[in-house]
């Protein structure tokens, strides 16, 4: 069985009336909170917080003992193909570059970029 309309009625009615009650204590009876004097805060003196940082120098144009002594890298030769079998270089599409070998035909290319 249900519990009948006028009982929930009156039990809504008293739910209402309990919120309003404490809506008007939390206005009128606000909690007294004791007021506490200001201490301005202190920081430790035995504790360290600072970290150690390496030191690192900055950059010298002097030159060094090495490039003195001169036991520097030599300068790398540029790398160029030695072999007979690429005879050219073909474009595909926009920048696509393609080698070209000796037994092909560079025609076919230039109708697959028109296709």
């Amino acid at each position: 069985m249900s519990t009948p309309k006028r009982i929930k009625q009156m039990r809504m009615e008293a739910h209402q009336q309990q919120k309003k009650e404490r809506e008007l204590r939390k206005l009128f009876f606000a909690p007294t909170s004791k007021k506490r004097e200001f201490v301005p805060y202190e920081k430790p003196k035995s504790t360290v917080f600072a970290r150690e940082t390496p030191y690192y120098p900055s950059f010298s144009s002097a030159p060094t003992k090495t490039e003195l002594l001169g036991n520097d890298t030599p300068k790398q030769e540029p790398m160029q193909y030695s072999g007979d079998y690429i005879v050219g270089i073909a474009t595909m599409h926009k920048s696509n570059m393609v080698p070209v070998g000796r037994e092909d035909n560079p025609k076919d290319y230039s109708t697959m970029r028109r296709n």
